[in-house]
């Protein structure tokens, strides 16, 4: 669905609902690879209640909201930290929202690049295998190398939200560039 013959609409989702976290950081440091044909967009998933079927009668605003960016995407980052194990509840709650047949299933068919990070030693890596199960369920895309975990992030990172690891910030760079790669080439697949 791209807009025009030279622009991509990535969206970029952040599992973590707290405003400067780690995962907030890494997502920003990422939508800043993009190169300059690509928009680029966050999603706000702070104020979506949680998913209830009874609440399509009537959608709630920030769901339709949401809803609407996610039609208009070419693609998507999702950043997850790991909580027990497994994603964040507010970034599971957001693809509940989206999955509904409802809305036509708007991320069906769709790339994602996907990364995380944590203050550990594990970087999200049982949290990144929960979701590529997920996004199997929802009929996306995932680019599939590299695997961006983050670990020990606070190490990672300066005071103002920049990466200084040059390892991870080469890693994260290659996502990205595949992120684009493959969502052009879905878009002339499906042309």
């Amino acid at each position: 669905m791209i807009n025009d013959s030279s622009t991509l609409h990535i969206v970029g989702i952040c599992g973590s609902l707290r405003k400067a976290s780690y995962n907030s950081k890494l997502l920003a440091a990422a939508s800043e690879m993009l190169p300059s044909h690509v928009k680029y967009t966050t999603a706000d998933i702070s104020k979506l209640p949680i998913y209830n079927q009874d609440l399509e009668k009537e959608f709630p605003v920030s769901v339709e909201e949401l809803v609407t960016l996610a039609k208009s995407a070419d693609g998507f980052i999702f950043v997850t930290p790991e909580f027990n194990f497994t994603i964040s509840a507010a970034l599971k709650n957001s693809l509940e929202w989206l999955s509904r047949s409802t809305y036509g299933a708007p991320l069906a068919r769709k790339p994602v690049a996907i990364t995380g990070a944590t203050l550990g030693a594990y970087g999200t890596s049982k949290a990144q295998v929960h979701l590529r199960d997920i996004l199997h369920g929802l009929d996306m895309r995932p680019v599939s190398r590299p695997e961006v975990l983050v670990p020990f992030v606070a190490q990672k990172f300066s005071e103002n939200g920049k990466i200084t690891d040059e390892v991870t910030r080469d890693f994260l760079k290659q996502l990205i560039d595949n992120l684009v790669q493959w969502t052009m080439q879905l878009e002339s697949l499906n042309g």
